[in-house]
């Protein structure tokens, strides 16, 4: 089940994050997303929070979606 959450918030994120402009933005709205999605699937929203701005901060580095 963690793996589907964080299946899940990777794919929110980094279909989100082409919309931003820079890394702290795009963090934030990972952190949103995180969060929402662990609050929905009922995990820890302080994990969905810390993963989702980590993907969302770095998501440049590893795909062109956010450049």
């Amino acid at each position: 089940m963690a793996k589907l959450r964080l299946f899940l918030v990777a794919t929110a994120v980094v279909s989100l994050s082409a919309c931003l402009d820079t890394d702290l933005e795009r963090g934030l709205a990972g952190a949103a997303v995180g969060a929402v999605i662990a609050d929905a699937t009922g995990g820890n929203v302080v994990n969905g929070v810390l993963i989702g701005g980590a993907i969302g901060a770095t998501c440049d580095g590893y795909t062109r979606a956010c450049n």
